[in-house]
C-alpha cells in the first residue's frame, strides 16, 4: 500500500498551534491544504501564520525560494465544512472534549467522500469512543503529533475499536511519506508515550514527597547520572503542572485507579495553589528575573579509598571495574559473594536493588546509571546506622572517578534505578496487551520524549531478571500494589531462558547479612 497521493488534498480542523503545525508538515509534503476552524477569523490567522512560517524558511535558506512560494499558494482558509469535501485526509485538532469532537466527526461524514480518512489528533480521549455513533468507523484512526509538529518527528498512529487495519496502514504510509516517525499502537490509556512515561514524573515526585532529596537534586541525578535531557520538576514546569496532572489522572482514571498509575499529592497541592509552571512565575522552582536558581544537592571533597575488592559481578555497574582502575584505585576482585564493592573500612558500596541501607549493617547504595563512563553524578544513599567513614570514603570514591555527589535519604530504589524499572515493567505490560510492539514503544520514548535508551532496550541491557528483582524487593517494602512486577514481566526472564524458580529467588544481595541484619522488616518509605 501507498501512501495518500500528493496530488491529493489535506484539511485541518482546528487553527491553533497544533492545527497550524500539522497544516504545515502536510503543506511541504507537497499537498494542498485546507484550515477550517469555526471562528474564520482564526483560519484565516492559521494560514497567514503557516505561510510566515514558510516564508522564513525560505528566507534562512532552509527551503528552495521556488518551492516556498509555490508551498504559500497552495495552502488556503476554508470557509465551511462543506468546503472539505476533496479532502483525502481530515486531521481535527480541536479542544479535548468527547461531545466536540464527536459532533464535529458526525458532521464530516456528511461531507467527505466514502474513501477520505478521518482522523483526530487527540492526546487523551479514547479514539474508540469518538467513532461511536460514525456511519463508517472504520476510516476513523488517531494521528496524534507532537508539538512542536514541524519539529519533533513521532507521530502515533491509533487504531480504535473498529479502526479497518487497511485504513491504519494508509495513515502510517501517509506519515511516513510526510518525513515523519510513525509509530502503531492500540486505544489505549495515553497511547504510547503519555502511558509509559508516567514513572518518570511519579517517581520523582515520590522521592521528593518520602523527604529523600529535593527537586533540584532528583532533576540533576536523572540528568546527570540517568542520562534525560531534563529532570520531571523542570519538565512539568514547562509544560504546566496543571497539563501534566490531568494526563496523569486522566491515564490513572482510565486504568481504573490502578495504583501504577496512582497521581502525586505533592503535584495536587501544587496545582491547587495556583504554582502552574512557568507560566505563573512559579511551579517547583521559582521564575522571572529576581529568582534564585536552585542548586542540587553535591557532596563536599573526600579522601577516596587507595585499594577496594570488587565482590562478585557487578551486572549493570560492571564498567565501574575499569573506571577505578584507570582512576588509581587498586582492585582486588573475587567471584564468590556479592555483588557490591567492598570498602577498606569494612563497609560495602551496593548498586540500588530496591532494599534500604537501615537494613544492612553498614552499606551505602549508589544508584543505576545510563554510562557510568559519561555519568557526571551519582546519587548515593546510607541510613543512620551507616558509619561515617563508609559514607566518605564510597563518596571519595565516586569523587576520584570525576563524578559529582549527591547524598540523598535511605529509599529503597533510589532515584534512577526505580523510575528505569518502572518504565521497564510499564512497556513489558504493554507490549504483552497487545498496545504496541516493544521496538515501537523505544522508538517513540527516544523521539517523543528524548529518553537515552527505550525502556526495552535498557531491558536487554541490564538484564533480564534485573528490573524484576529491584521491583520485587520494592514491592515488599512499598506493599499496595504500584511495585507488583507485572505478569509480563515476571514470564520474559524465562522466555529468555531462565532456570525454574530463578526469579522469584532474592537471592543473598551482596552478602550483607553476614555482617548482621539489623531488621528485616525495617520500612523506609
Amino acid at each position: 500500500m501507498t501512501a495518500i497521493e500528493r496530488s491529493r488534498t489535506v484539511a485541518v480542523v482546528g487553527a491553533g498551534t497544533m492545527g497550524q503545525g500539522i497544516a504545515q508538515v502536510a503543506l511541504l509534503a507537497g499537498h494542498r491544504v485546507l484550515i477550517y476552524d469555526i471562528n474564520t477569523a482564526l483560519a484565516a490567522d492559521g494560514v497567514g501564520f503557516v505561510q510566515d512560517r514558510v516564508e522564513r524558511m525560505a528566507a534562512k535558506g532552509r527551503l528552495d525560494r521556488a518551492e516556498a512560494e509555490e508551498a504559500i499558494g497552495r495552502i488556503a482558509a476554508a470557509g465551511d465544512l462543506a468546503d472539505l469535501a476533496e479532502a483525502a485526509l481530515v486531521i481535527e485538532a480541536v479542544v479535548e472534549n468527547v461531545t466536540v469532537k464527536q459532533t464535529l466527526f458526525a458532521a464530516l461524514e456528511e461531507v467527505v467522500a466514502p474513501d477520505a480518512l478521518l482522523a483526530t489528533n487527540t492526546s487523551s480521549l479514547s479514539v474508540t469512543e469518538l467513532a461511536a455513533g460514525l456511519a463508517h468507523p472504520g476510516r476513523f484512526l488517531g494521528l496524534h503529533f507532537f508539538n512542536p509538529a514541524p519539529l519533533l518527528p513521532l507521530v502515533e498512529v491509533v487504531s480504535g475499536f473498529a479502526t479497518d487495519p487497511a485504513a491504519s496502514e494508509l495513515a502510517y504510509r501517509t506519515v511516513l511519506d510526510w518525513g515523519k516517525t510513525p509509530v502503531r499502537c492500540a486505544d489505549t490509556p495515553g497511547f504510547i508515550v503519555n502511558r509509559i512515561a508516567r514513572p518518570f514524573y511519579a517517581e520523582a515526585f515520590a522521592v521528593y514527597e518520602e523527604q529523600g532529596a529535593d527537586p533540584a537534586t532528583i532533576d540533576a541525578v536523572l540528568r546527570e547520572s540517568g542520562g534525560f535531557k531534563m529532570g520531571p520538576f523542570q519538565l512539568t514546569d514547562l509544560i504546566g503542572q496543571d497539563v501534566n496532572e490531568a494526563v496523569t489522572r486522566s491515564v490513572w482514571e482510565s486504568f481504573f485507579r490502578s495504583p501504577k498509575f496512582t497521581p502525586s499529592l505533592a503535584q495536587r497541592r501544587l496545582v491547587q495553589s495556583g504554582r502552574l509552571g512557568r507560566k505563573t512565575g512559579h511551579g517547583w522552582y521559582p521564575y522571572g528575573p529576581d529568582a534564585e536558581p536552585a542548586l542540587p544537592h553535591t557532596a563536599a571533597p573526600e579522601e577516596a579509598p587507595a585499594k577496594v575488592t570488587v565482590v562478585g559481578d557487578l551486572g549493570p555497574a560492571a564498567d565501574l571495574v575499569d573506571l577505578l582502575e584507570e582512576a588509581g584505585i587498586a582492585v582486588v576482585a573475587t567471584a564468590q559473594g556479592g555483588p557490591y564493592i567492598q570498602l577498606p573500612g569494612d563497609g560495602q558500596l551496593v548498586l540500588a536493588d530496591g532494599k534500604t541501607s537501615v537494613e544492612f549493617a553498614d552499606v551505602v547504595y549508589f544508584d543505576l546509571a545510563s554510562d557510568y563512563r559519561g555519568a557526571t553524578r551519582i546519587a548515593l544513599s546510607a541510613s543512620a546506622d551507616t558509619s561515617e567513614r563508609t559514607l566518605a570514603e564510597a563518596i571519595g570514591l565516586f569523587q576520584k572517578l570525576g563524578k559529582r555527589v549527591s547524598v540523598i535519604g535511605d529509599v529503597p530504589g533510589m532515584i534512577v534505578a526505580r523510575t528505569v524499572a518502572m518504565l521497564i515493567d510499564l512497556t513489558a505490560d504493554a507490549v504483552a496487551r497487545g498496545a504496541a510492539s516493544a521496538e515501537d514503544i523505544d522508538t517513540a520514548m527516544r523521539l517523543g520524549v528524548n529518553y537515552p535508551v527505550g525502556p526495552a532496550e535498557w531491558h536487554d541491557r541490564l538484564g533480564r531478571d534485573w528490573a524484576y528483582d529491584l521491583l520485587h524487593n520494592l514491592d515488599e517494602r512499598v506493599p499496595g500494589g504500584r511495585y507488583a512486577p507485572s505478569l509480563a514481566l515476571f514470564k520474559l526472564g524465562y522466555e529468555a531462558g531462565d532456570d525454574e524458580g530463578d526469579q522469584a529467588d532474592e537471592g543473598d544481595q551482596a552478602d550483607q547479612g553476614d555482617q548482621g541484619d539489623q531488621d528485616d522488616t525495617g520500612e523506609n518509605e
